[in-house]
C-alpha cells in the first residue's frame, strides 16, 4: 500500500540522505521523494511516498525517522485528509501543423499549458493528481513522446492545522 509522509527537518546538508538511507535500510520502497523550503527558513519539508506491506512496517520506520537528530517531525498524512499534486512536463514530437493543433486541443482538455513550441516539438506542463497525469499520458500514446519529467507527489494536510502541530 502507498503511504504519504511529511517530514520536517533542519535545513542542513545530508539530512535528505539520512532520511532516504534509513527508509531504504528497512527495505521500504520509496516511490517518490522531494524536499523544499517551508515558511521557516531553517526548516526543510520532505514529502515521501512509500510502498509498504503493513502499517506496522510503516510505524516502525516513522519511529526511527523521528529519532534522527535533524528530524523535527514526521507525520503520516494518510491518517487525516490531505491534498496531493504533482507536476509533469511532457515533450511530444510534432512535425505537422495539424498534429500541433490536435495536441494543443488535447492540452486544453486536460488544463495543461503548452510552455514551449519548437518546429518539431511541443512541451506540456500539467499539474494534478497522479491519475490525471496518467490519463493525459494515455491520450498521448498515439503520438511520439520524446521525454517526460515528473516531480512526484507533494502533499499537504487539509484544514488549519499545519504538519508541525499534528
Amino acid at each position: 500500500m502507498r503511504r504519504h509522509l511529511a517530514i520536517l527537518a533542519d535545513n542542513k546538508p545530508g539530512v535528505l540522505t539520512h532520511v532516504a538511507g534509513l527508509i531504504s535500510r528497512r527495505a521500504i520502497n520509496i516511490e517518490c521523494i522531494n524536499a523544499g523550503y517551508t515558511e521557516e527558513a531553517d526548516v526543510t519539508r520532505i514529502n515521501i511516498v512509500v510502498s509498504v506491506e503493513t502499517d506496522w512496517e510503516l510505524d516502525q520506520a516513522i519511529k526511527q525517522l523521528a529519532k534522527l537528530i535533524d528530524v523535527i517531525k514526521v507525520v503520516n498524512l494518510d491518517a487525516a485528509p490531505f491534498v496531493g499534486y504533482e507536476l509533469a512536463m511532457i515533450k511530444v514530437k510534432c512535425t505537422a501543423a495539424g498534429v500541433r493543433e490536435e495536441l494543443t486541443n488535447l492540452a486544453r482538455l486536460f488544463h495543461a499549458k503548452v510552455v514551449d513550441v519548437q518546429r518539431e516539438s511541443l512541451v506540456f506542463r500539467l499539474t494534478g493528481r497522479e491519475d490525471h497525469i496518467e490519463a493525459l499520458l494515455k491520450m498521448l500514446a498515439d503520438y511520439e513522446i520524446i521525454e517526460i519529467a515528473r516531480t512526484g507527489q507533494i502533499a499537504i494536510s487539509r484544514g488549519v492545522v499545519p504538519v508541525k502541530e499534528m
